[in-house]
């Protein structure tokens, strides 16, 4: 363990996750001299797990779009991103040596698919510009002097100091990487004022049949449009499109993980059981259009079932289900298809009933 003796530090950096590495690298890269302390055994914990272990490094949209979908109001986004934005992130990492690539809806991975080279990319980074490195060092407590912040405490009862202190310890979100939230107290003890905590980009509960029966769990569905609906008004809360999938307890993805903030904030809000959602299976077609194209479908192959013929243009397991909901026989055909049960249909396809009871919980 290094002697460290006050004003020895410009910064000590209190966390060796994303947000902590790039302020350790922004401050290096300006002269200053950088302690950047972390309580586990090695940096990058979360980084590394990150987009399923290939790291979605970044977004390739411009900044009205990614302010758009940042979980709840993205608009202190503004001011940083007038200094530092994705395309600086993206222009960031191609300098270190990681390239980039564009997937679907402009997230940016690295080519190789690996997150760990760009955890080891930003660690080399900051050793390279002479920032120390301290692993296995949990901080007890920030330090102040002279209502100032003048260093931190380590639970071993170690005091380093520096003129300033970063505090990048990440939320409660993912514990097992060392996000425990040990920052709110500091925060709280700092005179600052902390809002209720909630998850915001987690899978959601369905209080629906199928999910009890399990008849949907594992069916994916890319590119629908997800709505959360007012429980108590004929208004809509928020919509996000993309790919979602149906899980035992509810369901995942992109696209409900967007949607999930606003499930917590409603039940809690209106203090109702379950919040009412709709999934639109054709995004930029109206339901009349559906209508027309499902009879036009049909009427090409006028002696194949209509869950035949349908199981081309939707997911079978989901074909039957849609049938059952519109009072439609699985066998039926062309001739006898009844206009009120396609017209049932096709309000389905454009709004497939969900009801949310919950999420699960930040740890989760």
């Amino acid at each position: 363990m290094e002697n460290t003796q006050q004003g020895e530090f410009d910064l000590i950096v209190v966390g060796g996750g994303p947000s902590g590495l790039m302020a350790a690298a922004a401050a290096g890269e300006f002269g200053a001299k950088v302690l950047l302390i972390d309580k586990g055994d090695h940096l990058g914990r979360k980084l590394a797990i990150s987009g399923g272990g290939r790291c979605n490094v970044t977004n390739a949209g411009d900044a009205e779009s990614i302010i758009k979908n940042i979980p709840g109001n993205g608009r202190f986004m503004y001011s940083p991103f007038s200094v530092f934005d994705n395309y600086d992130i993206i222009a960031f990492f191609e300098k270190l040596g990681i390239k980039l690539k564009e997937e679907d809806r402009g997230r940016m991975f690295p080519v190789s698919n690996r997150a760990k080279d760009v955890v080891t990319a930003l660690i080399g980074h900051v050793q390279k510009l002479g920032a120390t490195i301290r692993i296995n060092s949990p901080v007890r407590d920030i330090l102040y002097e002279h209502n100032r912040v003048s260093g931190v405490l380590l639970r071993s009862g170690e005091q380093l100091y520096a003129s300033a202190v970063i505090v990048a310890v990440g939320g409660m979100s993912v514990p097992k990487t060392g996000s425990t939230g040990d920052g709110y107290a500091w925060a709280r003890e700092a005179g600052h004022t902390l809002v209720d905590l909630y998850p915001t980009e987690v899978p959601i509960l369905l209080n629906d049949s199928f999910i009890e029966d399990r008849s949907l769990q594992g069916l994916s569905l890319r590119t629908i449009k997800l709505s959360v609906h007012h429980p108590l008004k004929n208004k809509l809360i928020v919509e996000h499109e993309g790919d979602m999938i149906f899980t035992h307890f509810g369901i995942s993805g992109p696209a409900a993980l967007r949607c999930s903030q606003f499930i917590v904030k409603a039940l809690k809000q209106f203090g109702v059981p379950e919040v009412p959602m709709t999934i639109d299976l054709a995004p930029g077609k109206s339901v009349e259009q559906v209508r027309l194209e499902t009879l036009e479908q049909t009427k090409l192959e006028p002696k194949k079932s209509i869950k035949n013929v349908l199981k081309h243009y939707y997911p079978e397991r989901l074909v039957g289900l849609l049938l059952t909901l519109s009072n439609l026989k699985e066998e039926t055909t062309y001739a006898h298809l009844p206009k009120v049960a396609l017209d049932h249909f096709a309000d389905l396809i454009k709004g497939f009933p969900l009801h949310a009871s919950g999420t699960l919980s930040i740890e989760e």
